[in-house]
C-alpha cells in the first residue's frame, strides 16, 4: 500500500512537547551557567537551547494548525502548515542559534574573558546532556518505528519522511549533543591552557554546526512545500494496485504529491484493456469509481484523480 501515516499525530505531539520541556529547562540552566562562568561556549549553548525551545514551540503551532479539517478555501486540508512552521524553525536555528553563536565566538576572540566557576559549567553541561539524550531518544524512537513500517533505513527515512516534526527534533537534538561535547571540550581546554581562544573556537564550531542543521531542515521543508513527488517506495505500491485491476491495460503516468504529512494527492493516467473500451461507458465509469474508492481506503491518500484515455476519446474522473 501507499505511505501510511508516518507516525500518528499523538506521537509527533509527544515528541515535540518532550523537546520543549527539556530544552526550556536546559536553556535556563545554561544561561545561569554562562553568567557565572563567562564562557563564550556556554553562551553559545544557552543561545542554542533558547533557539531550540522557540523552534519546538513553532513546531507545536504547526502541529495544531495542520490538524484542522479541509474547508472551501483549503480543500486539501491544512497539512502543509506543518512544513511552513518547520521552515520558520529552521530560520530560527540559523539566526538565533548559528549566527549568535558565531558572533559570540568572534566577540570572545576580540575581548577575551577569564573563566570562572568551572565546575558549575561542567555540571550544567553534563546534566544538559542527560536531558538532551532523553529528548533525542524520544524522537529517535518515533523515527525508528516509522522507518521500520516503511522498510527504510533511518538515514533514508530522514531524507524522505513527509512529517518533519520528529525529524526536526531529532536533528536539533543530535546537534545539541554534539554541541555539548564541543562546549565541554572548550571549557576544559580553556581551564587547562588559560587561553580564552578555545572558548571562541568552541562557540564558532557550535554556530557552524547549527547552520548546517538549519540548511538541512530548510531544504527538506522547501521540497515539501513545492509539492515534491512522493518517493518510489510510496509510488510503486499504488501503481501495482492500479495495474492489478482487471480492466486496466496500461498505467501511462502516476503522480503523487504530499499535501500534508502522510497525506497524498494521486493523479493516474491509464488506458483500459480493449474489452473495457468496447463496453458501455456506464460500465467504465463504475470501474473507475470502484478503483478510486479502493485507493481511498488507504488513509494516506486524500484525493484521487483518474484520467482514462482510449483510442478516440478520454474521460477524467476525480474526487476525494
Amino acid at each position: 500500500m501507499a505511505d501510511t501515516e508516518e507516525g500518528s499525530e499523538g506521537d509527533s505531539t509527544r515528541t515535540v512537547v518532550v523537546a520543549v520541556l527539556m530544552n526550556l529547562a536546559i536553556a535556563v540552566a545554561k544561561t545561569i551557567a554562562a553568567i557565572l562562568t563567562g564562557s563564550a561556549s556556554m553562551w553559545a549553548e544557552a543561545a542554542h537551547s533558547t533557539a531550540d525551545t522557540g523552534n519546538e514551540v513553532l513546531l507545536f503551532i504547526g502541529l495544531r494548525r495542520s490538524a484542522r479539517k479541509p474547508d472551501a478555501r483549503h480543500p486539501f486540508g491544512y497539512g502543509q502548515e506543518r512544513y511552513f512552521w518547520t521552515f520558520l524553525a529552521a530560520l530560527g536555528i540559523f539566526l538565533i542559534g548559528g549566527a549568535l553563536s558565531i558572533g559570540e565566538g568572534v566577540r570572545s576572540l576580540l575581548v577575551p574573558e577569564p573563566l570562572e566557576s568551572l565546575w558549575v559549567g561542567i555540571g550544567v553541561l553534563v546534566v544538559a546532556f542527560g536531558f538532551e539524550s532523553y529528548s533525542w531518544h524520544t524522537a529517535r524512537k518515533q523515527l525508528r518505528a516509522e522507518s521500520r513500517e516503511r522498510q527504510r533505513s533511518m538515514v533514508e527515512h530522514l531524507r524522505r519522511a513527509s512529517d518533519p516534526s520528529a525529524t526536526t527534533v531529532f536533528l536539533e537534538d543530535t546537534a545539541a549533543l554534539i554541541g555539548l561535547v564541543l562546549a565541554l571540550a572548550a571549557l576544559l581546554l580553556h581551564a587547562a591552557t588559560g587561553w580564552a581562544g578555545w572558548d571562541a573556537v568552541g562557540s564558532m564550531s557550535i554556530g557552524v554546526l547549527l547552520i548546517v542543521v538549519a540548511y538541512l531542515l530548510a531544504r527538506r521543508s522547501k521540497t515539501l512545500l513545492l509539492d515534491e513527488s512522493a518517493p518510489s517506495d510510496v509510488l510503486e505500491p499504488i501503481r501495482g494496485q492500479i495495474a492489478g485491476a482487471e480492466w486496466v491495460g496500461t498505467v501511462h503516468d502516476l503522480h503523487a504529491v504530499y499535501v500534508g504529512p502522510g497525506s497524498l494527492l494521486v493523479n493516474a493516467w491509464i488506458t483500459p484493456v480493449e474489452a473495457a473500451c468496447d463496453a458501455p461507458a456506464a460500465d467504465l465509469v463504475r470501474q473507475v469509481a470502484h478503483l478510486r474508492s479502493t485507493l481511498l481506503e488507504n488513509p494516506a491518500i486524500t484525493q484521487v484523480t483518474v484520467t482514462v484515455a482510449g483510442d478516440s476519446s478520454s474521460a477524467r474522473l476525480s474526487g476525494s
